[in-house]
């Protein structure tokens, strides 16, 4: 009679819970033939249920770029500053400083090399099948490859993507520089 009550509530679980059809169907897949005497009730080998993998706190690559960019070469200030009160010759000695710091983060995380040899200006045939991704059709294009051309820009392909990994907390992930504060 224990086992028929059993049979129903399995009947029910079963039939209402998706969670519980699968377990018992990798329970029944797994059991062997009983050897058990009967009455006997077998245990049945099962799978160490997955426990659930914590999210780890993180925040975008992005992020973690713009923050280099900033702490290295205070790149967003320089952006999101006002430059109407300064002169051409007060913009272009920051701008000197950025510009250096700039590509000494970009090329120590991505080693930037051009994507073609050629110089630019030079003629180049574009063969049917070419990498849309790493060639881009401009001017007149018309019909089917090979296409001839000639190279208006060499283009940039990173070499390594070695972007820090961020391990602060949670409530700081979309920070790009944190306030600093003088103590007095």
């Amino acid at each position: 009679m224990r086992r028929i009550w059993l049979a129903v509530r399995v009947f029910f679980a079963v039939l209402f819970r998706a969670e519980t059809a699968a377990r018992v169907g990798e329970a029944l897949q797994l059991e062997k033939p009983s050897t058990a005497p009967a009455g006997e009730v077998q245990a049945v080998n099962r799978p160490e249920p997955k426990k659930p993998v914590p999210k780890p706190v993180g925040r975008s690559e992005a992020i973690s770029l713009l923050a280099a960019l900033q702490r290295e070469a205070r790149f967003v200030d320089f952006i999101k500053e006002s430059l109407s009160g300064f002169s051409d010759a007060q913009i272009g000695a920051v701008a000197r400083d950025v510009h250096r710091d700039c590509a000494a983060v970009i090329e120590r995380m991505f080693a930037l090399r051009p994507l073609m040899d050629q110089p630019e200006g030079s003629p180049i045939d574009v063969p049917a099948g070419f990498d849309a991704g790493r060639i881009q059709l401009t001017g007149n294009v018309v019909g089917e490859p090979p296409f001839r051309g000639r190279i208006v820009h060499h283009g940039w392909e990173a070499t390594k993507c070695e972007v820090p990994i961020w391990s602060g907390k949670e409530t700081a992930a979309r920070v790009v520089a944190p306030a600093e504060v003088e103590l007095q």
